[in-house]
């Protein structure tokens, strides 16, 4: 693996670490399209910014795009607080409109400047390394510079704020009684998710940006309930995504940022499928349990309510269960097989009788 490699593997990793630790209480807000408006809407942002400095490297861009997400969010809640549109309809209306502005302004007045739209919508890794600073003598790519600085701000964030951005995530109206304000956390996090997302403009582009902030976080919030193993759970999805959308990309010849992107799908899909608790496959055999079980419930109480009975010679036979319980024939002798197999009912003949479990287990539901 060359050092060019390495670097975009790296910064890669970078960014999809900060992205994922502020996707995470996107997410749980329930706000993760949030980061696709402010991923597009910081454009005017730096646009505006770029006309008062004249110049692509200034820091007031940053500035710019800080505070054309905090517009951005400003304008959705002020459209949502009316009551007239949903939250998701009022982002489809803000940030199409705020990201045409600047898209007009760069066509018309900086067609000359590298600041393209393709650019910042597709980004491209592979030129990473080619822009690079000295740092403390180290000769390394400028965008790792600029993304080690935003992770550690967005850790900083989080480290310090971590009980408020918990209880303000969870909990607004507490956390407003309390004292933590959370409407200042709520707009100090929508900046930094602007400023992580300028960061990253022109390293990985927007696509990818929105991709890290929202497929981590969902996939990790599938596989825990707690917030602290949440954001490392994103975290390392994030990197894995990173490093193996990177390798995708090197095996196919393709756009690293979209096989990054597809990656982070990727895992977000498996465990969609495969999660413990939450996924697919767990729900359907919870479901399939569930089912199971409460047909072997209703099979015991209705061999007992028969039980001594002069319908017990009818009621109780195999082979009649599907027409009493209404089973089909496969799912009655399956149900028949495991309450055997379980210890609740024995068979002679045909004939249907509880044993001492199984009867229990009906006086039970019985009584309940």
């Amino acid at each position: 693996m060359s050092p060019a490699q390495f670097e975009i593997q790296l910064i890669a990793s970078m960014v999809a670490v900060a992205c994922a630790l502020l996707g995470v209480f996107l997410v749980l807000r329930r706000m993760a399209m949030m980061s696709d408006a402010i991923s597009h809407t910081i454009l005017l942002g730096i646009v505006i910014a770029f006309f008062i400095t004249r110049s692509i490297t200034s820091p007031l861009l940053l500035i710019g795009a800080a505070l054309m997400g905090v517009l951005t969010v400003s304008l959705v809640e002020l459209i949502n607080r009316t009551r007239l549109v949903r939250e998701d309809a009022a982002i489809g209306l803000v940030f199409p409109a705020i990201f045409s502005i600047a898209v007009i302004m760069i066509s018309r007045f900086a067609g000359d400047v590298h600041l393209d739209t393709d650019a910042v919508l597709l980004g491209e890794l592979a030129f990473a390394p080619f822009n690079r600073l000295n740092v403390l003598g180290l000769d390394i790519p400028e965008a790792l510079v600029t993304t080690t600085g935003i992770l550690l701000i967005n850790i900083i964030f989080i480290v310090l704020f971590y009980k408020e951005l918990k209880l303000a995530t969870f909990d607004p109206a507490l956390a407003a009684a309390l004292g933590f304000l959370p409407a200042v956390i709520h707009y100090a996090l929508m900046a930094l998710v602007s400023l992580t997302a300028v960061g990253a403009f022109d390293a990985v582009g927007s696509v990818l940006v929105v991709a890290f902030m929202i497929a981590p976080p969902a996939a990790a919030y599938l596989l825990t309930d707690r917030l602290s193993r949440m954001l490392i759970y994103s975290a390392l999805i994030g990197v894995i995504s990173a490093v193996s959308g990177y390798w995708l990309a090197h095996a196919l010849d393709a756009s690293i940022a979209g096989s990054m992107a597809t990656m982070t799908g990727v895992l977000f899909l498996a465990a969609y499928l495969f999660a413990p608790e939450r996924g697919l496959i767990a729900q359907a055999r919870r479901r399939q349990k569930q089912r199971t079980e409460f047909a072997l419930t209703m099979l015991t109480m209705h061999i007992a309510h028969h039980t001594a009975t002069h319908e017990a010679e009818q009621e109780n036979q195999v082979t009649r269960l599907d027409e009493h319980l209404k089973w089909s024939p496969q799912f009655a002798m399956e149900i028949v097989r495991l309450a055997e197999q379980d210890g609740l009912i024995r068979q002679q003949s045909g004939l249907l009788t509880l044993t001492e479990l199984g009867l229990k287990r009906s006086q039970q539901e019985f009584s309940a």
